[in-house]
């Protein structure tokens, strides 16, 4: 029928121009500021000064928490940085021992239960990044610069968001464009605005660029609103709906290396086969590959259940 075939060829014809946006995304490439290559010297020299100047707070603040919670003061958690590479970054711990164990690696949801309340000021103020200053020193992490993502979100994430690997072109960063613009990650839509602005921040540094967000951040950790910081340094990105990374099709042979589970909610006019925004994603491992199928991560609504004024319709879990 004349109305069904236009209707199929609509669809057709829109699934094709989302698979040509994805492999322009995917074939593009990042011109990586030069910045980024010497940059290493002002980063060991400013994170020693402020490691020096920081360190009697820092060990106050760990005293602090040894004295209110049960475990170590020190948190050592898996991160990947820069082409991939592994390595240790180091936080001040916030949140109670053992957090994970019943879950598996999971996003902080708002008002997680798991954060003890001497972490959640500590978050707040971003105290609990202070010993990531070692991180920098050892050539790890940058001062400024894209967040480094857990490998069991990286693995998926990157096959989810087109184009989330080349974030990793640059060294992870202690604070950065999309850290000071955006709240932490809580769905795919999220994610996809903080690739925009990373890979922003990748093509544009500059050392003025660092040294606004640098002022920035120390605003910031007075208790300042962030609103207020971003324009007094005149940072406050808008994200361009455009600029942001398509959707990778879901398809049989996507991965299932940790048992990871993305929850779609599309339009209910919608015929392509993506995940869109309230998306949830849940990763864990049991260390050897294997998963436990444990791990949440809410969807935009904070509990998961993204069921506002909008028209969408639920297509239910989709184990992949």
């Amino acid at each position: 029928m004349p109305g069904i075939n236009g209707t199929r060829n609509k669809r057709n014809s829109s699934l094709s121009r989302k698979a040509l946006s994805r492999e322009r995304v995917l074939q593009e490439e990042i011109r990586v500021a030069g910045y980024l290559r010497w940059k290493r010297v002002i980063d060991v020299t400013l994170a020693g000064l402020i490691g020096l100047m920081s360190l009697p707070l820092v060990l106050l603040v760990m005293l602090v928490v040894r004295l209110t919670s049960p475990g170590p003061a020190i948190y050592c958690q898996k991160r990947l940085g820069k082409n991939k590479k592994p390595f240790l970054m180091f936080k001040i711990r916030t949140m109670y021992k053992d957090a994970e164990k019943a879950t598996g690696a999971v996003w902080t949801a708002v008002n997680d239960k798991r954060i003890t309340p001497v972490g959640r000021v500590l978050r707040k103020l971003h105290l609990d990044e202070f010993p990531q200053l070692l991180n920098v020193l050892r050539g790890e992490m940058s001062l400024v610069g894209p967040r480094p993502e857990r490998p069991e979100f990286v693995h998926v994430l990157a096959q989810t968001v087109t184009g989330y690997e080349k974030r990793l072109l640059a060294r992870p960063g202690i604070t950065g464009l999309a850290q000071i613009n955006l709240p932490p990650d809580t769905d795919l839509e999220s994610v996809r605005h903080k690739v925009a602005l990373d890979l922003e921040y990748i093509r544009h540094a500059g050392f003025l660029l660092d040294f606004r967000m640098l002022l920035c951040t120390m605003v910031r950790l007075t208790g300042l609103p962030g609103v207020f910081a971003m324009r007094l340094f005149r940072l406050e990105r808008q994200v361009d709906p455009a600029s942001l990374p398509p959707m990778a099709p879901m398809s049989a042979e996507f991965p299932r290396p940790f048992g990871v589970v993305i929850h779609a909610e599309r339009s209910a006019c919608s015929e392509t086969p993506h995940c869109e925004a309230g998306s949830e994603i849940r990763a864990s491992s049991n260390g050897n590959g294997s998963s436990n199928g444990n791990g949440t991560v809410k969807g935009s609504s904070g509990n998961g259940n993204s069921n506002g004024s909008s028209k969408k319709s639920a297509v239910g879990d989709k184990t992949i």
